[in-house]
């Protein structure tokens, strides 16, 4: 299962993607965390401390790397600098599976122990654990000449590479706002929880990503923030209609998590706890709409877009041969053999 959360900065999203990944951790879920946001904050949440954060791999600076090995023996593909961030998987490329051990994960990805899991915990995700994978932040070299994308180039290109069941997650914190438009990493996910706030700015963003979505079957629900009484719930509720899933007020936990003293996830407040159960059981629920064929083509749609716009010429390759159209993303592929090099 793939997961989204977006909204407007400073909505809360990412402490809320940050409990939703301990939820899922919690009841021993194969969890990989992507932090996908200019601003890194995730780690943190989940309760690494600065240093620790600062030493995380980067996708950014590891692109090379995941090129190559998910180009695996694909003849489409000359070579990995041909490949742009929306590159479609064919026959001979290698996938990522979540509960694998992968030349991408090993480079990229990272086990953080939750609640008292052990380091010998954190060498698998479950047990309390889960891999964490961030973008990186913008470096001095970046500055004036390079985007974001750029960097989140690198997930949407792993998500392209992914399949995943029913019982394991891939939970994204997006970027903030509708940036998250200026790729198809949007229609990537199996469920999209837009954090709002009971504000006419946090509702806004709402409105965008919807108008924005309308087209592309993008699964939306809507997790209002810092409702502090029955007035934030009827605004709320006004302005966003059914697609309000739950609302979340202030936590104790949460503060005190944010000023460096973690408790234990299980005195996370009782209606805290039922908000992070009913988005479990909502992304769960998607799983029965997953459809592959609609993920593949739009898969296909925006690499050719991009390849028009500017990959072609930026890689003096016509991109869009490398789209093979036998090729179909499906769960069966989950135990497919891995393509070895000639």
């Amino acid at each position: 299962m793939k997961i989204a959360f977006v909204g407007k900065g400073g909505s809360g999203k990412t402490t809320l993607s940050s409990l939703f990944i301990r939820h899922l951790a919690a009841a021993r879920i194969p969890v990989i965390a992507v932090d996908a946001d200019i601003n890194q904050h995730l780690a943190p949440a989940l309760g690494l401390d600065e240093a620790e954060a600062a030493a995380l791999p980067t996708l950014g600076a590891r692109l090379p790397l995941i090129k190559e090995y998910l180009r695996g023996t694909n003849p489409r593909i000359a070579s990995a600098d041909t490949m742009i961030k929306t590159t479609p998987p064919g026959e001979g490329s290698r996938l990522l599976r979540i509960q694998e051990d992968n030349p991408v994960f090993a480079a990229c990805a990272r086990p953080v122990a939750l609640d008292g899991a052990t380091a010998a915990d954190g060498a698998s995700p479950g047990a309390s654990t889960v891999r964490l994978m961030v973008t990186g932040p913008f470096t001095e070299s970046d500055l004036g000449v390079a985007c974001y994308h750029s960097k989140v180039g690198a997930v949407e290109l792993c998500l392209n590479h992914l399949v995943d069941g029913r019982d394991e997650y891939v939970v994204v914190d997006m970027t903030a706002g509708s940036d998250s438009f200026a790729s198809g990493m949007f229609t990537r996910f199996d469920m999209t929880f837009l954090v709002a706030e009971p504000t006419r700015k946090g509702v806004a963003v709402y409105r965008q990503y919807k108008e924005y979505a309308r087209d592309f079957g993008v699964a939306l629900r809507v997790i209002g923030n810092k409702v502090q009484g029955p007035d934030d719930l009827a605004f709320l509720r006004a302005e966003v209609g059914d697609d309000l899933l739950v609302t979340v007020g202030h936590s104790d936990w949460v503060r005190a998590m944010e000023k460096g003293r973690p408790q234990d996830f299980d005195r996370l407040e009782e209606p805290n706890r039922r908000a992070l159960r009913v988005l479990h059981e909502t992304a769960d629920g998607a799983y029965d709409r997953r459809d592959w064929d609609r993920y593949t083509r739009q898969m296909v749609h925006f690499h050719l877009r991009n390849a028009e716009s500017w990959g072609n010429a930026k890689t003096g390759a016509d991109l869009a041969a490398q789209v093979d159209p036998a090729f179909r993303l499906s769960e069966e592929l989950l135990t497919a053999p891995v393509p070895q090099p000639a």
